[in-house]
């Protein structure tokens, strides 16, 4: 797993080259942005059950049709599984906002996804839309916490909601 500072390094090495001006504006950024990205972090830590309850509730009242029998959240098991997954996505979220790179999201969560969902049955589409419900619960409690650059919570949220690529439900 790299972090913003490793990949950046990375990136400058493989081209033999020393750090420009966007270099080290990217790492200026990313420093003064720690602060607001570690209390989000921690905010998503300490409210993770909670996220997900709010999220998985807001998901199945905008598609209620996933709950009714023959829908993939229909059985306590598949709605578990559903809610469970709501929770990994988060998890990794908050992971990727203190790296303050999308990387982990790759290894950990998006390697292999897709094709694992379309080969069980799962539609992409509803999982999007709850990952970007969980994104407006985050936003919202760090504007309520008093962060007023929420930005950087968008970055991983909207990383596996495009990677996912698929909004159809």
């Amino acid at each position: 797993m790299r972090d913003a500072v490793t990949t950046l390094i990375r990136n400058y090495d493989v081209a033999g080259r020393y750090f420009d001006r966007n270099a080290l504006d990217s790492l200026k950024s990313y420093f003064e942005s720690g602060t607001a990205r570690v209390a989000v972090a921690t905010m998503i830590s300490a409210n993770a059950a909670s996220i997900v309850k709010q999220a998985g509730s807001k998901l199945f009242e905008e598609l209620p049709e996933l709950i009714r029998p023959g829908g993939n959240a229909y059985t306590t098991r598949r709605y578990s599984a559903c809610l469970r997954d709501m929770d990994y996505y988060l998890r990794y979220a908050s992971y990727a906002l203190i790296a303050g790179d999308t990387d982990v999201l790759d290894e950990r969560v998006l390697q292999g996804l897709r094709e694992t969902y379309n080969s069980l049955g799962v539609p992409v589409g509803p999982t999007v839309i709850g990952i970007q419900i969980m994104k407006d619960i985050v936003k919202e409690m760090a504007a309520e916490a008093g962060i007023s650059d929420t930005a950087c919570v968008d970055s991983p949220f909207d990383y596996m909601s495009r990677e996912l690529g698929e909004v159809d439900v």
